[in-house]
């Protein structure tokens, strides 16, 4: 398992909290592994979800018309890292 960057570590928190996974801690969810079917099994609204709280923490949306959502919600980190990118707070 690789070691989760400062921000995979906050966003893996936010992800847990978000979806009130209380089975899975934060510090355990792989950087690289899939977020949803296999590794996490993550469906679609629970990209909602995270949607929303990063639109809440972080001050920006994600686009449902951007062609790289699907790669984007791939993993924590890329999703940590869009977000590292994009983010206003």
């Amino acid at each position: 398992m690789s070691e989760q960057t400062a921000t995979e570590k906050e966003v893996a928190q936010l992800i847990v909290e978000a979806l009130n996974l209380e089975d899975v801690d934060a510090g355990d969810i792989e950087p690289e592994a899939p977020l949803f079917r296999e590794g996490l099994g993550l469906d679609s609204i629970d990209a909602l979800e995270i949607s929303m709280a990063v639109t809440q923490k972080y001050g920006f949306q994600f686009r449902s018309d951007n062609p790289d959502i699907v790669r984007i919600f791939s993993s924590l980190r890329t999703l940590a890292e869009h977000i590292q990118q994009n983010r206003k707070s």
